[in-house]
C-alpha cells in the first residue's frame, strides 16, 4: 500500500497509523435487512444483461465457459448463451487477446477475460499497440469497443508475480479507459457502461472482493442502470481531510474514517471508480474544502495513481487563486 500526504495541519503519521491499523480488518459490513448483491453476481448479471441487449457482445478467455470462470464470474453464461458467445480459449493470452481486438475492429464487442491481470503482460502488445492506438492511427475510422477484465492487485498467498496492481500501468496509456471498481454497485454500473463504450476499457477487479456482498438499491438492479466512466463517488462526506482511493482500498479508507470520526476527525472518502479518465474536479473540490489529502492504493508508490493526483492538485494550485 502506498500513501501520499498533502498539506500539514493534521499529523501525517497519525492519519497513516489509523489507515494501517484498519488495513487488515474485514471490509465495512452492511445491513443484512437490505437487498444485497455480491461483486461476483454484480459482474455476472451485468454481462448477462448486456449479452441479451446486444448480440455482438461475447466473452472469451481461459475456462470462462464450461468451468464457469476461474472465479465463477461467468457462471451459467455458457449454458445460457452457448459456444458461439462464451468461448474457452487455450492458455495463450497473446493469442486470444489478439483475436478479441480483431473481433472488435470488425464490429463485435468482446469481453476478454484474463484469469489475472498479471497474465495480461503476455498480451500487452495487443492491448496497447493494437487496441489503444488504432482509433488514433486510423484517424477515427476504426473503433475498438472491447473490455479487458479480470482480477488485479494483491490477493492471498499468490506471491510477487501474481500480486501487482496495474492501475498506474494502464492509466498511463492514451487510448485506454481504465476502471477500478470497489462495490457491487460500481461493478454492475461500470461494467454495463464499459461494454457499451466505443473505446477499449481495462476493467480492474479485485479477487478478494468477489464474494463480498454490498447493499444495493432497486435502481442498481435495473437493467437500465449504468455509471458513467470518469466520475468518482463521494462515499462519505467530511470536512477535515480527504481520503482518495480505488478498488479494495476504498474499504480501508471507510474503516479508517469511521475510527477517526470517533476521535472527532471527519474524513471525506472519495471512491475514484475510474482511473482514466480521472475525476480531477471532484478531488480538487474536496481538497479545497478540507485542505488535507491522503491517497491510498494497492500499487507501488513511484509514478502511481497517488503521485498523479498530487501532481494535478499542485498544478491546479499554481494556476488558480481559489486555493
Amino acid at each position: 500500500m502506498s500513501a501520499k500526504m498533502f498539506c500539514q495541519k493534521l499529523s501525517p503519521f497519525w492519519v497513516m497509523n489509523r489507515l494501517v491499523a484498519v488495513g487488515h480488518r474485514n471490509l465495512s459490513t452492511t445491513n443484512p435487512l437490505k437487498a444485497q448483491l455480491t461483486v461476483r453476481d454484480a459482474l455476472n448479471s451485468a454481462m448477462d444483461e448486456e449479452m441479451e441487449r446486444d448480440e455482438t457482445v461475447f466473452i472469451l478467455g481461459e475456462e470462462v465457459a464450461q468451468y464457469d470462470g476461474a472465479y465463477k464470474v461467468s457462471r451459467g453464461l455458457w449454458k445460457k448463451w452457448g459456444d458461439k458467445r462464451v468461448i474457452d480459449t487455450p492458455i495463450t493470452e497473446i493469442g486470444f487477446a489478439g483475436i478479441a481486438v480483431g473481433a472488435a475492429m470488425a464490429g463485435l464487442r468482446p469481453i476478454c477475460e484474463f484469469m489475472t491481470f498479471n497474465f495480461a503482460m503476455q498480451a500487452i502488445d495487443h492491448i496497447i499497440n493494437s487496441g489503444a492506438k488504432t482509433f488514433y492511427m486510423s484517424a477515427g475510422n476504426v473503433a475498438v469497443p472491447i473490455v479487458f477484465r479480470g482480477p488485479n492487485g494483491a490477493a492471498s498467498g499468490v506471491a510477487a508475480q501474481h500480486s501487482q496492481c496495474f492501475g498506474a500501468w494502464y492509466s498511463h496509456c492514451p487510448g485506454l479507459k481504465v476502471v477500478s471498481p470497489y462495490s457491487a454497485e460500481d461493478c454492475r454500473g461500470l461494467m454495463k457502461q464499459a461494454i457499451r463504450d466505443p473505446d477499449p476499457v481495462v476493467f480492474l477487479e479485485n479477487e478478494l472482493l468477489y464474494g463480498i456482498a454490498f447493499d444495493v438499491s432497486d435502481e442498481v438492479k435495473s437493467k437500465d442502470f449504468v455509471i458513467p466512466l470518469g466520475k468518482a463517488k463521494i462515499e462519505r462526506t467530511g470536512d477535515r481531510i480527504t481520503l482518495v482511493s480505488h478498488s479494495k482500498s476504498v474499504g480501508t479508507c471507510l474503516d479508517a474514517a469511521k475510527e477517526l470520526a470517533a476521535q472527532g476527525v471527519e474524513c471525506e472518502v472519495i471512491n475514484l471508480r475510474s482511473l482514466r479518465p480521472l475525476d480531477e474536479e471532484t478531488i480538487i473540490r474536496s481538497v479545497m474544502k478540507t485542505n488535507h489529502l491522503v491517497t491510498v492504493e494497492g500499487g507501488w508508490p513511484q509514478s502511481g495513481i497517488g503521485a498523479e493526483i498530487c501532481a494535478r492538485i499542485i498544478e491546479s494550485m499554481s494556476s488558480s487563486s481559489s486555493f
